[in-house]
């Protein structure tokens, strides 16, 4: 009896954080995890390839959730997961979750008038930047697939 009790209780525990999990999109494939911070050091030679990654959910877009930002296993870093318009909603309570992650690598070219990342908000109140216009590229996650726990 004590047996059975134990396997049950097991079930339901499993159940529970079974349910917890959300899933966006295709089925995961892949198996191996790649880590951000691998990504990044290196993206471009991860450019068009199909990348398993997970990490802490920071931040997601509030007015369609068609991407979200995920922490790397390095302080300080992190990488956006862009989704098609309608096709995946990542909700905003993803947010502080771990969330799993299939896409591919991709780049853009940013363009914008001003600092961006170059300047401290000091020196931009201070003085003009010496680029007026900058351009930055940035490397994304095409997301296909996702769990959020």
């Amino acid at each position: 009896m004590k047996k059975i009790l134990i396997v049950s209780l097991i079930l339901i525990l499993t159940n529970l954080l079974i349910a917890d999990e959300k899933k966006y999109g295709a089925e995961i494939t892949l198996t191996e995890k790649t880590e951000i911070s691998k990504i990044l050091e290196n993206a471009e030679s991860f450019v068009g390839k199909k990348v398993l990654v997970e990490g802490t959910v920071i931040s997601v877009c509030a007015k369609r959730g068609c991407w979200m930002n995920l922490s790397s296993d390095k302080e300080f870093e992190s990488i956006r997961v862009k989704v098609n318009d309608g096709e995946i909603i990542f909700p905003m309570e993803a947010k502080g979750k771990k969330a799993l992650v299939e896409g591919e690598i991709y780049s853009i070219i940013v363009k914008g008038d001003g600092c961006g990342d170059n300047c401290t908000d000091k020196h931009k109140s201070e003085e003009k930047c010496e680029n007026e216009k900058t351009e930055k590229k940035v490397y994304m996650i095409k997301g296909l697939g996702a769990i959020i726990k």
